[in-house]
């Protein structure tokens, strides 16, 4: 498995904890943006220490398959992390499916961004990781998110009540999926 792709726009690279402070520097900046779509975090987030374990952990279930994550910079910026997507509580046996999350920098909404890397990400699950499906959660109210998953491919499989727990509110979400036709 490779460790950095490229798509027209974009590079996309699976980091280390040497990357921390990229990727802390990519969660102060959106700080404010990704409250509302994420779960509550605590000051303890912010920290370059916090970081270096989560990528720490993150690599480590990598290298079992058990998750992959990218992270999204622009060709003319290598240095700048502009958002991440990650295939997590990948299942093989008779599932050989995987959760999508993924999120992109408030500043770069609405260029095709995520459009274009989740692409790429979709190849890999099905053509390197063998995966019958991917599953990803939408609040109903993240119209931008679910515009990016209709264009991928896929398809409404029903609405899961009170299902995350989202900035400190239960929230509804759009259970949406992507099969592999090729399997």
């Amino acid at each position: 498995m490779e460790r950095c792709y490229e798509t027209e726009r974009l590079i996309l690279k699976v980091l280390d904890e040497t990357n921390a402070d990229i990727v802390l520097d990519y969660y102060i900046r959106n700080k404010d943006f990704l409250e509302e779509w994420e779960a509550t975090k605590g000051e303890g987030f912010y920290t370059l220490e916090r970081h270096a374990k989560i990528l720490r952990s993150e690599l480590d279930n990598i290298n079992k398959k058990n998750m992959f994550r990218m992270w999204i910079f622009k060709k003319d910026d290598e240095e700048k992390v502009i958002g991440t997507f990650g295939f997590s509580s990948i299942v093989k046996g008779a599932f050989w499916s995987c959760y999508l999350g993924y999120k992109l920098d408030g500043e770069e909404i609405n260029n095709g961004y995520m459009t274009e890397a989740l692409k790429k990400g979709i190849d890999i699950m099905f053509n390197e990781f063998g995966l019958h499906r991917i599953e990803a959660n939408i609040m109903p109210k993240n119209k931008r998110s679910r515009r990016v998953l209709e264009k991928l491919g896929f398809y409404d499989e029903g609405l899961a009540y009170k299902y995350l727990k989202i900035n400190g509110k239960w929230e509804d979400h759009i259970h949406m999926v992507l099969l592999n036709e090729e399997l």
